[in-house]
């Protein structure tokens, strides 16, 4: 079968989901860097209208992309290109600006310096901090990783990734457990059309159901999860309404093309 369509869209994990929840009209804010290019005016244009206050530096060079394959099913592959995100470093960032936030929340990156960016930025954080490792589960070990698990209010993660990165056929209890015993205080563990499973340092768990819907693409299913569940913890809800609200922010991130086209503005 052929290729039926192309879209050129914005994206970024932590992107998509700072848009979801500025969406929802939470005060938002991004950091990152972008390419002297259109794709990197399309990124900053985007974010201007979603209303994100957003730090972005310029660099000469592409902005990174990710070229994402859709099937029938709506599961998607994705194949990543870097651009000048990799030169993205510590003296880059904010302090100030990212230390004003309630939660800072945190992705992948492309390369160790970045990681160990993100270790030192932990170890200075104010902010609580939000980590949804996403596909470095499949390149690190978990060793490389623990330094922000382990100052992480909450890590978002599949079970799939979860998996991955502890070498184990343990079952996501378990394997949640794991990541609690390192640090954090709660875990999310997604589970595509079974929902998510979440559990907490204070001992309380829930396996929470997904709400049915028509999938179209899944592309972001996990990015507009987080900030459901952020926007949740933001109100001081409880770890189930936090989860409800993370799987319908997916629902509706799934039933169209595209990382962002679904998400909802207020109110839900």
């Amino acid at each position: 079968m052929g290729i039926i369509d192309v879209k050129k869209v914005p994206g970024g994990s932590a992107a998509n989901t700072t848009v979801a929840l500025a969406r929802l009209g939470v005060d938002t804010g991004f950091m990152g860097i972008v390419g002297k290019d259109k794709e990197g005016e399309l990124i900053q244009d985007e974010f201007r209208r979603e209303g994100v206050q957003a730090l972005i530096k310029e660099e000469a060079g592409y902005t990174g992309a990710a070229i994402g394959f859709v099937d029938a099913e709506g599961e998607r592959a994705l194949y990543i290109y870097a651009g000048v995100n990799d030169r993205l470093c510590i003296a880059d960032i904010d302090i100030d600006f990212i230390g004003s936030a309630t939660y800072l929340h945190t992705c992948s990156f492309v390369n160790r310096k970045q990681l160990e960016m993100q270790c030192e930025l932990a170890k200075r954080l104010k902010p609580k901090l939000s980590f949804s490792p996403g596909m470095l589960c499949f390149k690190y070990e978990l060793a490389d990783l623990a330094p922000v698990i382990a100052r992480s209010e909450v890590v978002f993660i599949s079970f799939s990734e979860l998996k991955s990165l502890l070498k184990c056929e343990e079952g996501y209890k378990k394997a949640a457990d794991l990541l609690l015993n390192i640090g954090t205080n709660i875990v999310c563990v997604t589970l595509g059309g079974r929902g998510c499973y979440v559990a907490s340092t204070a001992g309380e768990s829930q396996l929470i159901d997904a709400y049915p819907t028509d999938v179209v693409d899944t592309t972001g299913a996990g990015d507009a999860f987080a900030a459901g569940f952020l926007f949740g913890l933001l109100r001081e809800k409880g770890l189930y309404e936090c989860g409800k609200t993370g799987n319908l922010l997916a629902s509706f991130c799934i039933r169209e093309y595209g990382s962002r086209k679904g998400l909802p503005y207020m109110p839900l």
